[in-house]
């Protein structure tokens, strides 16, 4: 069999000598990429297995540098980043990043990261067993609480208008379109997302957060119930 390809874009070598060791000890062979252009003209001429990006590069944001990688394909990426942001975490997230790990952090950390996202990508290659039918709707939905213009991507609640992401917008028109319903993460994944064989289910709970903190910034009460050990779903509102 023949060993993994990693890339890693990372400026600081103090970062990247103990990291490419620990990588190698599990016999993958690791490519260092310094720069968003190095990484972005490697990129074209090799297919890798995994994608380490830095997001403070000294010449392109690594946010930057995910969207031109995700135009060619969807090789699994974990983002390093300086900032324990939550903001920062969700853009990563939400334009194609499968994980993110906040500096400082330990080598065996990323090591076990990667094999994760690894096993998850193999499990959704399995055959499916269970599933479930969630019918889609161009309808608007109006309601004392919601109003849902799937033509112009805009969900109201209690008549405020909300700035949404893309998959905010998606994850809470499902909900809102089936009150009561239990949802597990994966199930909303494979709904909502569209490369869900390349995300984690930490994703769901972190547009979930995003998602809870719009929704209070309008009203105190949370509609979006957590069940632990399964998923979400949404109180049915008048």
């Amino acid at each position: 069999m023949n060993p993994k390809q990693i890339l890693c874009v990372e400026d600081e070598a103090a970062i990247i000598l103990p990291l490419r060791y620990a990588l190698e000890r599990e016999g993958w062979t690791v490519h260092w990429a310094n720069t968003g252009t190095q990484a972005l003209a490697m990129s074209a001429l090799q297919t890798f297995d995994f994608i380490i990006l830095d997001v403070g590069l000294p010449d392109i944001n690594g946010f930057e540098v995910c969207k031109q990688l995700r135009k060619k394909d969807h090789t699994p990426l974990l983002f390093l980043t300086a900032r324990d942001d939550e903001i920062d975490r969700v853009v990563g997230l939400e334009i194609g990043a499968d994980d993110y790990c906040s500096k400082p952090f330990s080598a065996r950390e990323i090591v076990a990261r990667i094999k994760a996202i690894w096993r998850r990508m193999e499990s959704h290659a399995q055959p499916v067993t269970t599933s479930i039918e969630i019918p889609e709707t161009d309808v608007t939905l109006q309601s004392a609480t919601w109003s849902c213009n799937p033509q112009s991507l805009q969900i109201q609640y209690h008549g405020q208008m909300l700035q949404l992401t893309r998959y905010e917008y998606r994850l809470l028109f499902l909900l809102i379109q089936h009150p009561e319903q239990v949802f597990s993460r994966q199930q909303l994944m494979d709904h909502i997302w569209e490369h869900p064989e390349h995300s984690l289910e930490r994703t769901v709970d972190t547009h979930i957060k995003s998602l809870r903190q719009k929704l209070k910034q309008i009203t105190p009460d949370d509609p979006i119930r957590t069940h632990r050990g399964f998923g979400y779903s949404l109180m049915k509102l008048d």
